[in-house]
């Protein structure tokens, strides 16, 4: 997966922005208005995705590619390499999985006006 793959998947997400606001080389994804994945455009080769802390602690066990959140709590937050040691289909669910833990956090009314 590339940075534009990344790009691709993060917004074909119900109700997902992207924005910049960190500076023009930190790319941020988020729902309702939270963070769910940021990734450097500089490197473009990790990203930062939230996780449930037992998981994460599991995840980075079993994968050398899943290391504690750069610059991030690193109890919830994974930095995640896309540089082929893991599948694909393992980057899509941990981004899934950011995305779901987000999106289940934002109040029901702001979760309810996020298209299906």
């Amino acid at each position: 997966m590339n940075i534009e793959e990344l790009r691709e998947y993060c917004l074909q997400k119900p109700g997902v922005t992207e924005d910049l606001p960190f500076g023009d080389q930190t790319l941020v994804f988020k729902i309702g208005g939270k963070i769910f994945l940021l990734t450097g455009l500089e490197q473009g080769n990790r990203f930062n995705v939230k996780c449930d802390p037992e998981r994460a602690i599991e995840l980075r066990e079993q994968y050398d590619a899943i290391i504690p959140g750069y610059h991030m709590n690193k109890k919830h937050w994974n930095t995640v390499y896309m540089d082929g040691r893991l599948k694909r289909n393992l980057l899509h669910e941990l981004i899934d999985h950011s995305y779901d833990l987000v999106l289940n956090s934002l109040p029901k009314t702001q979760r309810e006006l996020i298209p299906k």
